[in-house]
């Protein structure tokens, strides 16, 4: 910081990194890369993920819709069938792990099978079916390069800024798009 502020009093030319300023995008991105893509491909996440798109792949919109509704009702319910078919899972306890494991990066995790719905998640999400967001519009649906960072916003529920890094899913024996994963990444570490 000195040297930017000496820099800056006498007109000086300053060296190429500390002008160089990193945005969060950028960062996400490159953490992802880095550090998250790996632990996606884990055999039991691939597998929820695989036999959720079995059991969905005939589902109609209405179904969809049915199933998202059910969830909404279920939030901040003692009985709540659908959500713990999601959030009490092993699938679910390896994304609670990774987020132990990032020291306070990662807020949040959650995967989506092939139609958009919650195969696993680190917490209970507001909604079931993420398909009409973009964390799944901007990932599943452009292929196997899909990637979706969302701006920096304010959570309300974590009292932190966050940023949520979306990137679709491949099944790591033949590479075919089975779903896609989202992770909140506290923007103010990253």
């Amino acid at each position: 910081m000195r040297h930017l502020i000496a820099a800056l009093l006498c007109s000086c030319t300053l060296p190429a990194q500390a002008t160089e300023i990193v945005e969060p995008a950028e960062k996400a991105r490159a953490y992802i890369a880095a550090a998250v893509k790996g632990w996606a491909a884990d055999p039991s996440l691939i597998e929820a993920v695989r036999a959720q798109n079995l059991r969905h792949k005939m589902m109609t919109q209405e179904d969809i819709d049915t199933l998202d509704r059910q969830w909404r009702q279920e939030l901040g319910r003692s009985q709540s069938p659908l959500i713990s078919s999601v959030v009490d899972t092993a699938a679910s306890d390896l994304l609670r792990d990774q987020i132990e494991l990032s020291a306070g990066l990662i807020t949040e995790v959650f995967v989506m099978d092939a139609v958009g719905l919650n195969v696993a998640a680190s917490g209970i999400t507001s909604d079931y079916w993420q398909g009409d967001e973009a964390k799944f519009t901007e990932t599943y649906q452009k292929g196997e390069d899909g990637l979706h960072i969302s701006d920096v916003e304010f959570d309300e529920s974590a009292h932190l800024y966050q940023i949520q890094a979306s990137f679709s899913l491949l099944d790591p024996e033949d590479g075919t798009l089975i779903g896609a994963i989202t992770v909140g990444l506290n923007a103010e570490q990253l």
